[in-house]
């Protein structure tokens, strides 16, 4: 622990650049040895810059104990780059960060084939479907998907792992409380896998963290996958991120007038592999992960339909009355399309609780009839399904999606169903 304190009174100056901080460390021995050093022996040093040598003038722990002391108060764990726990994947690239803060539990990243899924944030139907599908199949493959969490393709691709009841990994470009990226999805991935941030609880934000986030994503992988970008988009600038670390780049195929989708497409012309299903990302992969299965039928079993996640500020379906639990008065959840003809279409007939459940597995099936008493706390469906709770995160995601399900505020959950 009192190791621990200095590790954080440099890893806070943030005016110092982590390669060189990385440097200092080596060359006076240690980060104790560095906080010790007279500030005379800073001066003469070349690879400082003035404002550098100005920041480790600061000798003060305040700030350092602080962070401790809200870390330990709000569970976040501290990992250096000394620490057994520390992905070595990540601490192998040109400037690791010294310290990760971590909310939840960070999987074994080395051994697995972790996968970054990123984009554009104003993505299309077909850039949130293939997001999400990759997310979907990849991890059913046994892969680990690493998503920045934000709005569009890295949301939807997080949402896909979830839906395939794996784990996560979440990585933010702001303090490791902020708690406004994210949202529900971030705090979903913290419960089946880790959030990861670079900047202590209770930091500052600035618009060169999000790019200085990429190195950190891409360090953790051992591909990206680019599924959808504009010509002027961030996550061209991650693919070149991750093709410096000697990352494997990839991209998705689009129709070659969409605007949405010119910066991929551009990828592709570049060099980049084509990229339609997990196979395409692993193929290379299964020697050196034997753990990864084979993206068969099994892998591809959430139908294309229903991996759209909704669109931000789309309407959502009226909750009314919960039926009765022989489904009697149970009806339809969407109006079917109504085909164009002459005559006047007939109206929608309503569907009964035995077609509308036909699709869902045995563990939604019990999530609904958990449900049909009205409104339930996670912590109680999990408690009542006997479901674990990252499989029981996977299949509400999906009854979302479907339209089976709304979540409500403080984690609770509600059928999304209209009583006859």
């Amino acid at each position: 622990m009192s190791e621990l304190r200095y590790w954080l009174w440099l890893s806070a100056l943030t005016g110092v650049r982590p390669r060189v901080k990385q440097e200092l460390i080596s060359r006076f021995g240690g980060v104790r040895e560095l906080f010790f050093s007279p500030v005379e022996e800073l001066a003469g040093l070349d690879m400082l810059t003035d404002e550098e040598r100005e920041a480790l003038k600061s000798r003060r722990l305040d700030a350092a104990l602080d962070i401790l002391e809200r870390c330990e108060r709000e569970e976040i764990g501290i990992l250096t780059i000394q620490d057994a726990a520390y992905p070595r994947r990540l601490a192998q690239i040109y400037d690791p960060p010294l310290v990760l803060y971590v909310r939840g539990r960070l999987p074994s990243v080395d051994d697995l084939a972790a996968v970054a899924i990123v984009g554009t944030r104003r993505a299309t139907p077909y850039g949130l479907k293939m997001a999400t599908r990759l997310g979907y199949e990849l991890t059913r493959c046994g892969a680990l998907v690493v998503s920045g969490l934000t709005s569009g393709v890295d949301a939807a691709a997080a949402k896909g792992a979830l839906l395939a009841g794996g784990s996560c990994i979440g990585v933010l470009g702001s303090a490791i409380d902020d708690r406004r990226w994210g949202g529900p999805l971030a705090r979903d991935v913290e419960t089946v896998g880790a959030i990861v941030s670079e900047y202590p609880p209770g930091a500052q934000g600035h618009a060169a963290f999000f790019r200085a986030r990429n190195r950190i994503t891409s360090g953790l992988t051992v591909a990206c996958v680019v599924a959808e970008a504009p010509a002027k988009s961030g996550a061209l600038l991650f693919a070149d991120e991750a093709l410096s670390q000697g990352r494997e780049v990839f991209a998705v195929p689009a129709n070659a007038d969409a605007p949405a989708a010119a910066g991929s497409n551009a990828l592709l012309k570049e060099g980049a592999s084509p990229a339609t299903d997990a196979g395409d990302v692993l193929a290379d992969f299964y020697a050196r992960f034997p753990s990864l299965k084979d993206p068969g039928r099994e892998a591809r079993t959430l139908p294309p339909e229903r991996v759209i996640p909704e669109q931000e500020g789309a309407k959502q379906p009226e909750s009314g009355a919960d039926g009765p639990e022989d489904g009697a008065d149970f009806v339809k959840l969407r109006e079917p399309r109504r085909k164009k003809g002459i005559d006047k279409p007939p109206e929608p007939e309503y569907i009964d609780l035995k077609k509308q459940l036909e699709g869902l597995t045995e563990k939604q099936l019990r999530i609904v009839n958990c449900l049909t008493e009205g409104q339930a706390h996670i912590d109680d469906i999990i408690e009542k399904t006997a479901i674990p709770a990252a499989e029981a995160l996977a299949e509400l995601t999906m009854l979302q999606i479907g339209g089976y399900v709304r979540q409500e505020p403080g984690k609770r959950f509600s059928l999304n169903i209209i009583q006859k």
